[in-house]
């Protein structure tokens, strides 16, 4: 039997074989694809979905950095507003106890300078009467002052001697301020008699 009679037969010839193979091996390699695509498919999910985790992960990471950042700036600003604040208040109140005590320097100079100028003026005024008043008018006020300390000390006796304790004690504080300005007081004091003893020297001379 040749190859002929054979096709006839119908047994595949070798060329029908060749086709055969041929197309199984074009099937098995498009199957193997399709295979390797899907399980490429399955890697590709798993590879993006382990991605996105890991984004939300460092994106979770930085939002809690961000937030602590902030968190400390805030603070960091709070207590240097505070330290500000008191530092400006310590400021403030030096600043006010500094002009206080200016001020009260200047009014004690201002208040010496008038005490000051009161004398001068009490001075040029209780010397300008003794210039002007006579030397007979002068011993009489002299003698009119002796007698009236004299009497004020007879009467001052007198008073010590009748007045009870708390009133001297009072008595005694009064006294003691009154010699705080006395010499104002007397010169003024002797100004006043001497005018009043110049005028009634002119009216005698009238």
């Amino acid at each position: 039997m040749n190859d002929e009679s054979q096709n006839k037969m119908g047994s595949p010839t070798p060329e029908e074989l060749r086709q055969q193979v041929e197309r199984t091996r074009d099937e098995l390699g498009q199957t193997v694809e399709a295979l390797a695509g899907k399980a490429d498919v399955k890697a590709q999910a798993k590879e993006k979905t382990a991605a996105a985790k890991k984004q939300a992960a460092e994106k979770t990471a930085e939002l809690k950095e961000q937030a602590a950042e902030k968190t400390a700036a805030a603070r960091e600003q709070a207590s240097e507003k505070t330290t500000a604040v008191k530092e400006q208040a310590a400021e403030k109140s030096a600043e006010l106890k500094e002009q206080a005590a200016e001020k009260a320097v200047a009014v004690k100079e201002q208040a010496a300078a008038a005490t000051a100028q009161i004398r001068e003026k009490t001075a040029q005024a209780a010397q300008a009467v003794r210039d002007r008043t006579p030397d007979p008018v002068q011993e009489k006020t002299a003698q009119a002052a002796t007698q009236v300390r004299e009497s004020a000390a007879r009467a001052g006796q007198f008073a010590v001697d009748r007045t009870p304790g708390p009133l001297l004690e009072k008595a005694d504080r009064v006294a003691k301020s009154a010699r705080a300005n006395r010499t104002p007081l007397l010169a003024g004091g002797a100004v006043l008699v001497a005018f009043l003893l110049i005028r009634r020297g002119r009216g005698r001379s009238k």
